[in-house]
């Protein structure tokens, strides 16, 4: 039986609340149809994880829709925009139905992007052929927004032909779009420097198509020479030289030529797989998060006897401290990105000697930093998660902390850590609290 989706649309067809019951073959018949304004909804369903998201796009994969997915990354300045308005014009030349994901730089103080892309690709307001989508990036690394996997789905599900994939102006670590696109244009330009010194260790090693672009400009010859003696000196593709063109995107030269590329490209492609890699969705979403492992509480009889065997590994151990409102002695020792904390209960009756009285020495909790702690406690709550917490507590250095009980992770209790924040929540003894709501 397929799932049922609720998604709201008044103009095509969809409702919210009770009146909603549309099944996903449903919605998928309205997206094929070229129902813009359903497409609309449902790029912005899975782009908010609204609740209905999993089952839609679950749907969408299902339909087992290809579309041919082409990214263009670069540095800012480069004309990818452009580029990209270029592009569109060719390929709605020969019939085909586009969509862009255009990803903007969000502002690390307000969270908001210009989506100024959009105002660069206004030509194509009411060609329903041409859907533009601009996303924030909303602090993800890679160039990409952390929903971009999942939107390239729906789209294809939509049945665009051709989706293309524009970066925020990107340096050498932002490469992601390699993972999710079938061709890669690395777009460079003349006059910014030692442009290849600066990117080869990172976006000139996942091009597919390197496009000089602003061509017309002083230095373009000698950009394209460099490009091609890097490759000669064993660089990118593992000896098989990479194409390179030139293109003024102002005036559409060149453009023939890299469509022409494109397509043989595309015909070599290896990303044959008709899912979009759950694998990359996951890394985008920890990029967007700052989601890492902050600790491992261990539970031991006895520091002293435990510490050795660690520091024999060579980790570093802090001073011990003792905590007296949760009668326990710690020691953090750090091991890489992460630490381990080891706990010693001072007490019987305390929450540790509880712990190790039942059941031994071992694993108390793992910590989890993330980075906007309010909206997962939020989501957490929404969602029915057990929490051993019922709400964010300030803890020692101010981090900011809550607790998601064993029966809803796993079976270890999981402390979920926030930066270190000015607040006025009370401060409360994190592992006492927990326990006590267990």
């Amino acid at each position: 039986m397929a799932p049922t989706i609720m998604i709201a649309d008044v103009d095509d067809g969809f409702e919210t609340g009770a009146k909603a019951g549309k099944t996903a073959g449903e919605l998928l018949v309205r997206l094929q149809a070229g129902g813009v304004r359903a497409l609309a909804r449902a790029i912005s369903c899975v782009e908010e994880h609204a609740p209905e998201a999993a089952e839609l796009l679950a749907a969408c994969r299902a339909s087992g829709r290809r579309a041919l997915r082409v990214g263009v990354t670069g540095p800012p300045g480069a004309g990818k925009s452009t580029l990209v308005d270029q592009l569109i014009r060719r390929f709605r030349g020969q019939g085909k139905t586009v969509g862009v994901i255009a990803v903007d730089p969000s502002s690390p103080y307000s969270g908001g992007a210009l989506l100024g892309d959009r105002i660069r690709m206004a030509g194509f307001a009411g060609d329903e052929g041409v859907y533009i989508r601009s996303m924030a990036s909303r602090g993800a690394g890679g160039g990409l927004a952390a929903a971009a996997v999942d939107v390239c789905t729906v789209m294809e599900a939509a049945g665009r032909d051709v989706l293309l994939i524009e970066t925020v102006g990107a340096g050498q670590s932002e490469v992601d779009v390699a993972k999710l696109a079938d061709v890669t244009l690395v777009v460079l330009v003349p006059g910014m420097g030692d442009e290849v010194q600066s990117l080869k260790a990172g976006m000139m090693e996942i091009a597919g198509i390197f496009v000089v672009n602003k061509a017309d400009c002083a230095g373009a010859e000698n950009l394209e020479a460099e490009v091609l003696a890097m490759q000669r000196l064993g660089g990118p593709g593992g000896g098989v030289p990479v194409p390179v063109v030139k293109t003024v995107a102002t005036t559409g030269e060149g453009i023939a030529d890299l469509m022409q590329m494109i397509e043989t490209a595309a015909a070599a492609s290896t990303r044959r797989s008709p899912l979009p890699s759950r694998a990359l969705h996951e890394e985008l979403q920890v990029k967007e998060n700052g989601a890492r492992l902050d600790h491992l509480g261990i539970a031991v009889r006895s520091i002293a006897a435990a510490r050795g065997f660690y520091e024999s590994l060579g980790l570093s151990a802090s001073a011990e401290e003792t905590v007296e409102q949760e009668q326990v002695k710690t020691l953090m020792l750090r091991l890489g990105e992460t630490r381990l904390e080891l706990l010693e209960a001072t007490a019987e009756d305390s929450t540790i000697g509880r712990f190790v009285a039942k059941r031994g020495e071992g694993l108390h909790h793992i910590a989890i930093r993330i980075g906007d702690i309010d909206a997962v406690f939020a989501r957490m709550e929404t969602e029915g998660v057990r929490l051993a917490s019922e709400s964010i507590r300030c803890g020692a250095g101010g981090h900011r902390y809550f607790f998601v009980h064993p029966a809803s992770a796993g079976g270890v209790l999981v402390e979920i850590v926030g930066d270190a924040q000015a607040t006025s929540h009370e401060s409360v003894p994190p592992i006492a609290e927990a326990a006590a709501r267990s």
